[in-house]
């Protein structure tokens, strides 16, 4: 990621701070988009000249429009776009669900993805290279992970993704999603505000049922992310990358007891052994 730069939504806490760490370790400049203007700054000043924080409400388009202007007049160009803000979305049975929370719920997880891509596409397409990544989720490829309208619009985000990687890779932009599982974000406690230890009292409920006996960490997203921003994942559009611990994949192995026991198998009778 040596000197190429990135625009990263809700980049002052989870999955988004960790990947704006990473990037500047490995050379990028950085745009923090989000609404968290205290962590956002925070961060900012911490890791020096090259990141910078914009105060981002993803679900304007004027903000987001502001945000990848700045990108763009402060460094020079965008190679990546991480649309990465979210939030758990509207709760509860159908019947009970408002207008207004679906509205709200659709604005910030799959219209901030539409409005980012649509804003950083001219300038990728003019460079004639770029990267866009997308945080869908578990949820948009299996039920029961989450509210209704979460995995929703997870799933309108993943096929978005897909769509776009078709529109842009003959313009050099590639374009792929990430499907994160149960990750020790605030998101997991339904609280912006959550604790690092209130995330991990949650974290030992849902690590339990996970094949690899636990959660995942903001890092290992941020990996998945860089994997997809750099060279490295040259050959690689319109995908999108569980990265689950193994959750949707199937129940653990060690949850069948009828598989670990040691026992001789039955051998079935052909006609010539009767």
């Amino acid at each position: 990621m040596q000197d190429r730069v990135a625009v990263i939504t809700g980049g002052a806490s989870g999955i988004g701070a960790a990947t704006v760490r990473l990037f500047r370790d490995q050379g990028a400049r950085v745009v923090i988009g989000d609404r968290d203007e205290d962590r956002g700054s925070a961060l900012a000043a911490e890791l020096g000249d090259d990141v910078l924080f914009v105060p981002t409400d993803v679900s304007r388009e004027q903000d987001v429009a502001e945000l990848i202007a700045h990108a763009v007049d402060e460094f020079g160009q965008l190679d990546c776009l991480f649309n990465n803000a979210g939030f758990g979305g509207a709760l509860g049975p159908v019947a009970t669900t408002s207008v207004e929370d679906f509205d709200l719920t659709f604005d910030v997880l799959v219209k901030s993805v539409f409005l980012g891509v649509k804003h950083a596409a001219p300038v990728m397409s003019a460079q004639g290279r770029g990267t866009i990544i997308n945080t869908a989720s578990v949820a948009a490829l299996q039920a029961g992970w989450s509210p209704h309208l979460y995995m929703t619009a997870k799933a309108a985000v993943v096929a978005l993704t897909q769509s776009l990687a078709m529109e842009m890779a003959d313009v050099g932009v590639r374009v792929n999603a990430i499907c994160p599982g149960a990750v020790a974000t605030p998101l997991l406690a339904g609280n912006p505000k959550a604790t690092r230890e209130d995330i991990d009292r949650l974290g030992a409920t849902f690590g339990a049922s996970v094949p690899l006996g636990r959660i995942g960490e903001p890092i290992e997203l941020a990996n998945v992310a860089l994997f997809l921003a750099s060279d490295a994942s040259s050959y690689i559009t319109g995908q999108a990358i569980v990265v689950d611990g193994g959750s949707t994949t199937g129940k653990a192995w060690q949850e069948w007891p009828e598989f670990t026991r040691t026992h001789r198998p039955i051998r079935h009778h052909r006609p010539s052994d009767r």
